[in-house]
């Protein structure tokens, strides 16, 4: 690793260490160091869904932004965590945005996400975002820690390892709750 992206990990450890302490304006000065990983982030998950839509992917980081900004109590020692967060809100937005269209459609095409990138969960080539949140909670309902696998993996774009440690597991631990959760929203989006 160069020199100059070891300093801009540790600036942005040390700005993720005072947002979580309270100072607000650590979050102005962090956002530009990761504004770019946010947006590939962001166009990654709408470029997974098919047909038009309307949200894009600099709105999608703005909206997180705000979210991010709306954030207290944050307890944050490394960038995984923080995207793991973002990923969150990403998430959450792109559910609200999904419900907004389809009930403004009664019925209409509800917000798509192809799953092809993060290992398929059945073999639809594309799962309804709306219908794999409500799985992921589901699972949360018994599974918390198996859920939050998914959300790091798929949403935060985490490996195994990136997730381990936002979770403070061990990597076989982790990919036991990948392997399980896989197959049981394999299970329950396949019905």
């Amino acid at each position: 690793m160069n020199e100059s992206v070891i300093r801009r990990d540790q600036s942005i450890t040390q700005l993720l260490v005072k947002w979580g302490s309270g100072d607000k304006a650590a979050l102005d000065e962090l956002i530009p160091l990761v504004y770019d990983e946010l947006r590939k982030l962001a166009a990654s998950y709408l470029r997974r869904r098919s047909g038009s839509g309307t949200l894009q992917a600099t709105a999608l980081v703005h909206e997180a932004y705000v979210r991010l900004a709306d954030q207290s109590s944050i307890s944050m020692e490394h960038r995984a965590q923080f995207f793991g967060l973002a990923a969150k809100i990403m998430r959450d937005i792109l559910v609200d945005h999904a419900r907004r269209r389809q009930a403004a459609k009664r019925g209409g095409q509800q917000l798509r996400l192809s799953l092809t990138e993060a290992e398929r969960f059945g073999h639809k080539p594309e799962v309804e975002l709306i219908a794999l949140d409500d799985a992921l909670k589901e699972l949360a309902r018994t599974n918390p820690q198996h859920s939050r696998v998914v959300e790091l993996r798929f949403f935060g774009g985490l490996t195994i390892d990136g997730t381990a440690q936002v979770m403070g597991l061990s990597h076989a631990t982790t990919e036991r709750y990948w392997s399980f959760a896989h197959a049981w929203l394999r299970r329950e989006l396949a019905a």
